[in-house]
Formats: structure tokens, C-alpha cells, sequence
């Protein structure tokens, strides 16, 4: 989750760091009521970061219908998680903050908590994520940047957020820091799983046809599309390495022979690769999970790595994959 991505990534640290920052602080987010969060925020979403928010996709998190990366914004993963939970819980889904989706989200225990970083959160780091494929393939791995990085993805934070949070700290062993509480993985066996390239979510169902899980998602693009149809689950590699074919795959950069990348949470296709039985498809983790459902992908279904690696807990070859406009 690396903060030079983009003028989006930009501007929410600006947001964050400047005249709302007072405001994103932990008390004021453990203390934060969904009830402040106005109607129209899903459809006009603020820039500024608001603690309420920060409660609000912690607890869809816990819930299983993951906002995708927690950063305080009211966008549309946040819209999508909401009425994901209320099809799960068996309310009309509307995707609105309402007292009963509020009463059936809220859960105890502090949204915000304290964590000391440990001797291994800094360890396996690398200097920097090279963009050109023929350089990545230069690495030994492609480890997290940071201590900061790694926890930001432990802990489903947006890295800004996560700075804001803890002005002033080094993040080094020892140090105690204030990060979000999204809880542990889901569990379950999962039946099927409907990848949505419209709305932009993957939602996982049992064999009741109940909801297990939903995420957010970039399933395909324009231009390079993700397959119709119905798939199945081939199998699960975690941490994967990731075999580079421009005649197979698709091109970057100026990069004309096969290359092998090794693994990492900054690898191309991140710290997990769920394998379709459609040849080169999969559904995978990013290095860049801000982006989900906000860029598209090669034609894979690209989730945040720990959403990812949830799924990947909870399914097994077999498990029917359909992609849905």
C-alpha cells in the first residue's frame, strides 16, 4: 500500500493530515456513532476522512462484507458492503445507514486499539517495488517497503490513515501504535462464488445459498476483459510467484520475454492466487489495494490481499466461480 500511487493517494493524505486530521483520532473513532453518518453520503461522498466512517468499515469488515481498505472515506465499496450486509442479515437491501443496520452491525470491543510492533514486522523489508516487470523479475522478493506498509495491510488500514493515526511514529520494535480492529478471517466453506463485473464485488455463498462473504473487486476492463461464463476453483497457491508471458498474458512496458517474479505482497498478483480452470484466470491479491474497483485489471478478478487470503481460506477445487454483468 504505497503512498506514491497517485494524486487520489495524495489527496486523502492531504485530507487526513491537514484541518480534519484533528478529528481522525482514536477516542473520537471508538466513540463515533453511525447515527452522524448523513443519508446522501453514499451519494456524495466526502474527501475528508470522518471517524464515524472508520467505525462504520470496521465493522462491516468484522461482518464479512469487506469495504475493502479502511480509510474513512464514504465511497462506493462502502455502499456495496452495506447492502451486501443487509442481504446477508435479510433486510431489503438498500445499501443506507439506517437504526437497524446499525443495530445489527454494532459488536463490542474497541474499534481502535493499541499494538507494539514486533522485532519481526520489520523484518524481510525491501527498499523499493520497481514498476518495470524486467525489474521486479531482478528481485530477490517483493517484500513490504515498511513497517508501516506491512501493518497498514495487517490491520486492512489505508497507510495514511494508519500515519495520521500515529503522528510522529518511527514504527519501529517496541513502539506501541494505534491501529483499526477488523477482526479475524471469516470461516466457512464456500459453495460458489458470483464475480460481478458491473457493481465491481465478488460475493461468496454456501451450499444454502447464503451469503459467506463479500468483497470488493476489479474484475477485467474494457480492454482487457475478464471471461464469461461459469469456472471452477483449480486450486490455491499463497505468496505465488508469477510467470510474465507477453504473448500469453498481456504486454508492459518494453518487456518482450518470459519472466519469472518472485513472491511477495507486492508482487503482481499479490500474496494469493486462487487458480480457475479457465487457462491464465484467477482471483487474486494486489500491491495496491486502494485501487480495487477504481482501475481495472488484465482480465483477472483482483481483490485486496487480505480479502483475497480470506477467500482463499474458505474455498476448494470444485467450487463453481460464475462472472456476472
Amino acid at each position: 500500500m504505497k503512498t506514491f500511487v497517485g494524486m487520489s493517494t495524495i489527496f486523502l493524505m492531504v485530507s487526513i493530515i491537514g484541518a480534519e486530521a484533528a478529528e481522525v483520532k482514536p477516542d473520537a473513532i471508538n466513540s463515533a456513532s453511525l447515527s452522524t453518518i448523513p443519508a446522501e453520503r453514499a451519494s456524495r461522498p466526502s474527501a475528508d476522512p470522518d471517524p464515524a466512517v472508520v467505525r462504520l468499515q470496521v465493522l462491516l469488515d468484522r461482518a464479512g462484507t469487506s469495504p475493502g481498505v479502511i480509510d474513512g472515506i464514504y465511497g462506493k465499496n462502502v455502499t456495496k458492503a452495506v447492502a451486501s450486509f443487509e442481504k446477508m442479515t435479510g433486510v431489503p437491501p438498500d445499501g443506507t445507514i439506517d437504526p437497524d443496520v446499525i443495530s445489527r452491525l454494532e459488536t463490542g470491543g474497541p474499534i481502535i486499539d493499541t499494538y507494539t510492533v514486533t522485532a519481526d514486522d520489520a523484518k524481510g523489508l525491501v527498499d523499493h517495488i520497481p514498476i518495470d516487470y524486467g525489474e521486479k523479475a531482478k528481485m530477490p522478493s517483493l517484500g513490504y517497503t515498511s513497517v508501516a506498509e506491512r501493518l497498514s495491510e495487517r490491520f486492512h488500514m489505508h497507510i495514511d490513515l494508519l500515519t495520521a493515526l500515529n503522528p510522529g511514529s518511527d514504527f519501529v520494535p517496541g513502539e506501541e501504535v494505534q491501529v483499526a480492529m477488523p477482526g479475524p478471517p471469516r470461516q466457512g466453506k464456500v459453495a460458489r462464488i458470483e464475480a460481478d463485473k458491473t457493481a465491481g464485488q465478488v460475493t461468496a455463498y454456501d451450499n444454502r445459498d447464503g451469503i459467506v462473504a463479500a468483497y470488493p473487486a476489479t474484475v477485467g476492463s474494457a480492454d482487457n476483459p475478464s471471461p464469461g461464463g461459469t469456472h471452477k476453483v483449480k486450486g490455491v497457491a499463497r505468496m505465488p510467484v508469477f510467470r510474465y508471458n507477453p504473448k500469453v498474458n498481456f504486454k508492459q512496458g518494453n518487456n518482450n520475454k518470459i519472466l519469472t517474479i518472485s513472491k511477495g505482497p507486492n508482487g503482481p498478483v499479490g500474496s494469493v492466487w486462487i487458480d480457475l480452470t479457465e487457462p491464465t484466470y484467477g482471483i487474486h491479491g494486489t500491491p495496491d489495494p486502494e485501487l480495487i474497483n477504481k482501475v481495472g485489471s488484465h482480465g483477472c478478478v483482483r481483490l485486496t490481499n487480505w480479502d483475497a487470503e480470506e477467500l482463499a481460506g474458505m474455498v476448494k477445487p470444485g467450487v463453481v466461480v460464475r462472472f456476472v454483468n
